[in-house]
This record gives C-alpha cells, sequence and structure tokens, in this order.
C-alpha cells in the first residue's frame, strides 16, 4: 500500500472486511495490536496481538454460527492517528439476534492499526447476543 496515512489504513481494513478477506485485515493490525471489546460478555476486555485478535474474532464468527457482519454507514472522521468509523454490526444464532450502529475508533500508527476501540448503541443487547463465558 502505498498510501499509508490513517485514513487510508482504516478504509484499506474496513475493505478488507467488506470482502471477508480476514487475511488482509489482520495484514493491517500490528503485532502488538490492542483490541479493546466492550461490555460485560464472554469477549469483552482487551485482546492483545495477533493471536489474541485473531481468537477473538474467530470467537465472535463461531459464536454467531458464521453471521457476524460489519459494514460501514458513513464516512471515516480522521483526527491525526485517530480515525472514527461509523458502522453496523448483526449478527444471528440459535434463539437470538442484533443489529445495532456503532463506532470503531482505530489508531494507526506507521501504517498500522495498533489500537481498536469499539462503542456499541446497545451495550446490553450486544452482551445478550454473546453471552457468558
Amino acid at each position: 500500500m502505498n498510501d499509508q496515512t490513517p485514513a487510508a489504513v482504516a478504509a484499506s481494513y474496513f475493505e478488507a472486511l467488506g470482502r471477508g478477506d480476514m487475511p488482509a485485515a489482520m495484514a493491517l493490525l500490528s503485532p502488538d495490536v490492542v483490541w479493546h471489546q466492550p461490555g460485560s460478555n464472554r469477549f469483552s476486555g482487551d485482546h492483545k496481538g495477533l493471536d489474541g485478535v485473531g481468537a477473538l474474532l474467530g470467537g465472535m464468527m463461531e459464536a454467531s454460527q458464521g453471521t457476524f457482519q460489519l459494514a460501514v454507514t458513513g464516512p471515516a472522521m480522521v483526527n491525526g492517528e485517530l480515525v472514527a468509523v461509523p458502522v453496523t454490526f448483526s449478527g444471528t444464532r440459535t434463539g437470538a439476534s442484533m443489529d445495532m450502529a456503532g463506532i470503531d475508533l482505530l489508531t494507526v500508527r506507521q501504517g498500522n492499526i495498533v489500537d481498536v476501540r469499539l462503542f456499541s448503541a446497545d451495550g446490553a443487547t450486544e452482551d445478550s447476543f454473546w453471552g457468558q463465558a
């Protein structure tokens, strides 16, 4: 990638997710990435490194029976190395579903995403969907 501005890195990341290209999305994460998953559910907390984030995302796909999806719903907002992106995310599993708005806040340094912070419009519904460990 020639353009490694925070906006360009974030755009490439979300484009890869939209295509379902997890290797391309993961390649944009720093090896030392820290992913802050909100809420009080089995996936909540800090997930560190590519292995930790990969395990998190794999677990979410498994828990949602392969239905978890994320879509960008508006333009990225950039403030230096921070990129805030409005999204919707959804999933279904036996007996439950969710579909809600959120904000993904990425910190991008030297062409890599080093920090991911997620915000959900309805944390209680998200917690209920993911369930406890």
